[in-house]
């Protein structure tokens, strides 16, 4: 009985997340009022490089619709990276992470607040840009700008809300899932692109059979790091307690080469989004913002290098706040673990934090390959942003997560099923 609970417990959480996501996607097609539909078909056609791209692709496509999702959930990523931050050099948000779950709700609050605030002022930089291309607003003005922030803050907010969702009441890692979702629901049209690319010539088919060659290369090799482990050696001591001995096992501590995820990539393209995120609209003749537009596009050596350097800080400050060697090391002391030849304490902490530094490192380098590499295609050849790297990982990462959950609630569920069926048999 326990066990077709727990089983129709699962069920219903992927069908709520299913739902979700199918309502996050139908977000995704309806458009922003007073939007010109075929002015802004003929704008989005010469426009999908760069960050521009970049963007779409974190919004589902929602961009190029210029939908109410048209911001997607950049802006809440955006402030939990400001938070984030804030975090390891503030007292104020020192001392809130240290007060456990009520600081806890209190730093998801701010975030909140955070994620508003930058919906709004992206969303009236949205409106200006629209306004300021021609004949793409029917009727410009105040209401517009009015209309078009207030239906932007709205959208960013829900779809904040739905990501908060599916990780409470559906199959976890929300935020995560709706980009998932969004490049999953786009992967079919960049294929179609991409072979009529080909039938028109544009593309030889050596490039396009090239093109999927290093994307299967690429999702195997990801597959393989995401499933790497250093194991360390852990022992226990042998006690006796009466007449009997007890202990004198042994264990690993499993350290994952990228312990970060696919985080650094979301957040690094945060990054290089939030600044400039409209400079590369083209919706003004500014010659300030076509000239920063330049720097902004695949290939491009300023791209290149700040998305590298983005990737690897995130790796090293994301994996520092998911794993604390020091708190590893006095756990281990506490239930009287050691590693083989290591003093318990500090020299373990050391020794774990160094065996962490290059796992970590490995991981920034796989990443910025797994990222950056697939991007020079892109420049030079038009293959849709859909199928670059970033985007691969993204999808890959988040698949073998999702998996994983599922496989953990499964099991906790036949293992609670197991133990009561032991307990009724005695």
């Amino acid at each position: 009985m326990s066990s077709s609970l727990q089983s129709n417990d699962l069920r219903n959480r992927i069908l709520f997340t299913l739902v979700i996501l199918a309502i996050y996607r139908l977000g995704t097609f309806v458009p922003l009022p007073g939007i010109d539909p075929e002015q802004l078909q003929n704008l989005m056609e010469g426009n999908q490089k760069g960050l521009l791209g970049m963007f779409n692709v974190f919004a589902g496509g929602a961009i190029s619709r210029m939908a109410i999702f048209a911001l997607g959930i950049m802006p809440y990523i955006s402030s939990s990276i400001i938070v984030q931050l804030l975090t390891g050099v503030s007292d104020y948000f020192k001392n809130l992470k240290a007060q456990g779950e009520i600081g806890r709700k209190k730093i998801t609050q701010i975030t909140r607040y955070g994620t508003v605030l930058l919906a709004t002022i992206q969303g009236y930089g949205l409106a200006v840009g629209l306004e300021s291309s021609a004949n793409l607003v029917i009727n410009p003005g105040l209401f517009f700008k009015i209309s078009t922030v207030t239906t932007i803050v709205a959208g960013t907010v829900f779809l904040m809300w739905l990501g908060e969702q599916i990780t409470q009441r559906g199959i976890g890692n929300g935020i995560s899932l709706i980009i998932f979702s969004g490049i999953v629901a786009e992967i079919p049209r960049a294929l179609v692109t991409t072979f009529e690319l080909g039938k028109s010539g544009a593309l030889s088919g050596f490039i396009i059979f090239l093109i999927f060659l290093i994307l299967i290369a690429t999702i195997i090799f990801i597959v393989f790091m995401e499933r790497a482990l250093r194991k360390i050696l852990i022992n226990y001591p042998k006690r006796q307690m009466g007449n009997k001995m007890y202990g004198g096992d042994s264990s690993h501590l499993p350290l994952k080469i990228n312990s970060a995820g696919v985080i650094p990539a979301i957040f690094a393209s945060a990054i290089l989004l939030l600044p400039v995120t409209f400079s590369n609209f083209n919706f003004s003749n500014n010659e300030t913002f076509l000239n920063i537009s330049s720097y902004f596009t695949q290939g491009q050596p300023l791209y290149m290098l700040l998305y590298a350097s983005g990737i690897i800080f995130f790796t090293f400050f994301y994996t520092s706040i998911v794993f604390n060697p020091n708190e590893t090391a006095e756990n281990l002391r506490k239930y009287g673990g050691f590693v083989p030849g290591i003093r318990p304490g500090e020299s373990t902490a050391l020794y774990i934090d160094n065996i962490l530094t290059k796992l970590t490192t490995i991981g920034a380098l796989y990443l910025t390959a797994v990222c950056l590499l697939p991007e020079f295609l892109i420049a030079n050849y038009p293959i849709p942003f859909y199928l670059g790297g970033a985007s691969i990982l993204i999808v890959v990462v988040v698949a073998i997560d999702t998996v994983t959950q599922i496989q953990t609630r499964l099991m906790s569920s036949q293992y609670e099923s197991l133990i009561k069926k032991t307990k009724f048999g005695k």
